[in-house]
């Protein structure tokens, strides 16, 4: 980075605002689904999501994750239909997907029912049939000999290079496009953290004088929280993923980390960020589902219990993915079409369940992440190494509103009083039938989670 660049990666940190540190109020209690438009039905177009929008209200949607909308590249394309986040073209709409009237009415709908709409932003690289491959190539990471690079095994893509001033206002002019011409909410940035952090600063400064938008940033897959710069997120996203809790919950559930592991990786996000950082806290999203297996694969039976994480734990912003609603029990194929079938979209067992903890999300303030919302784990008043490693229990509270959240993911029932903690009264939502507290105490069965609340 030269001085001049330095200089004003500094001033923008100054004025563009500490977003993390601030969230929107709309967004301390949001839910996001993320749309996978290809593969949500047997069409595939903009016109069935919009004509589903009412459905994902009910489910209680408040932020549509579009993934990309672009045109795909047909160069060195995988697969057939090739990869979502390969884009031939920042300010086309990929013609299988409908208009740009289609997408613009997709909007309109979601706003009209009080959703925020994001699309999937691919900033590291482009398909190698994009117009900037011949026009700049040195818009482009080239070795030695002056031949464009690729990343990892990308194949499909070429990597963009961030030092070209030129490029990095070609990319925000393509952005500005979607926000002006759209009226999208922001932006999911994929792979955010092979973007220079200077370049995510200038563009949400530019964006800004738009409209307030909402930046999500997909950052490094099991990255170490305590070595992370947190002001990665605060100077330009308002969000980043939760890798991590995806990663421990899952080796939980897999018996190849225990409860020991998740609290010291939830300890260090509480240390490591501030409690109104929000995380994308999830169980499966688009490349989870297709590349390392279903929900049902890696959580088991299990999966109510780490789904009532994500929207219990502090800074959790949660996810939903295409199909997770109706318990989708096969990995979709990335670079096929391979949509979710009518039969598979009857099945609502699920749909109820994510609708009673989105609903508690929403109503109830001891969730909302504000510096008003305390986070308390529970004590017992007999404890015992057996109930410490397999019992996780904690209480949120906002003023009068309050959760208390039990969870075991142990193989044996519990009789469990908690010290200095008033249970009794109140709702209760349970993922088995549970009985009520009876003295201040809770039996709670073998593999079941147990919520409290008051309002």
């Amino acid at each position: 980075m030269n001085k001049s660049t330095f200089f004003l990666s500094a001033f923008l940190s100054l004025t563009i605002g500490l977003y993390a540190q601030h969230p929107k109020k709309w967004s301390q209690n949001a839910v996001v689904y993320e749309v996978n438009v290809r593969q949500y039905s047997d069409k595939g177009d903009f016109n069935t999501v919009t004509q589903n929008i009412p459905r994902l209200k009910n489910l209680g949607v408040d932020v549509l994750w579009i993934m990309p909308v672009h045109p795909i590249g047909k160069m060195n394309r995988k697969g057939t239909m090739g990869s979502y986040y390969s884009v031939q073209d920042y300010r086309a709409i990929d013609s299988s997907y409908g208009t740009a009237n289609d997408f613009r009415a997709l909007v309109q709908a979601a706003h009209k029912y009080g959703m925020k709409v994001l699309i999937d932003w691919v900033a590291n690289h482009t398909a190698w049939d994009h117009a900037w491959i011949k026009q700049h190539p040195d818009w482009y990471v080239q070795n030695e000999k002056g031949e464009i690079q690729t990343q990892y095994d990308w194949t499909d893509v070429a990597k963009l290079n961030y030092a070209n001033p030129a490029m990095r206002n070609a990319m925000t002019s393509d952005m500005e496009y979607w926000v002006r011409e759209f009226d999208i909410d922001g932006f999911r940035c994929d792979v955010a953290f092979l973007v220079p952090q200077y370049f995510w600063e200038q563009n949400r400064a530019k964006l800004e004088r738009i409209k307030p938008l909402f930046m999500l940033a997909e950052m490094e897959w099991n990255a170490d929280i305590t070595k992370t710069p947190y002001a990665y997120f605060k100077t330009a996203f308002d969000a980043s993923y939760g890798w991590n809790f995806m990663g421990v919950t899952q080796d939980m559930a897999k018996k190849k980390k225990t409860l020991s592991d998740f609290r010291k990786e939830m300890k260090e996000n509480y240390v490591k960020f501030p409690k109104t950082m929000l995380k994308l806290f999830f169980i499966t999203n688009h490349d989870e589902n297709s590349w390392n297996g279903t929900v049902n694969e890696k959580y088991g039976d299990d999966w109510k219990l780490y789904s009532a994480l994500c929207y219990t734990l502090p800074q959790s912003l949660p996810l939903i993915y295409t199909g997770e609603e109706a318990g989708l029990n096969r990995r979709l194929q990335f670079f096929e079409k391979d949509p979710i079938t009518a039969i598979e979209w009857k099945d609502t067992s699920r749909y109820e369940w994510y609708r009673s903890l989105t609903q508690l999300k929403h109503r109830n303030k001891a969730l909302w992440n504000t510096p008003e919302t305390s986070f308390t784990e529970i004590d017992w008043t007999v404890p015992n190494t057996s109930v410490t490693n397999n019992v996780y229990a904690f209480t949120r509270k906002n003023g009068k509103a309050e959760v208390t959240v039990i969870i075991n993911f142990g193989d044996h029932s519990y009789s469990l009083k908690p010290r200095n903690k008033n249970i009794s009264g109140g709702k209760i939502m349970c993922s088995k039938n549970t009985n009520k507290p009876h003295k201040n105490s809770i039996a709670l069965p073998a593999h079941s989670v147990w919520i409290h609340y008051k309002n």
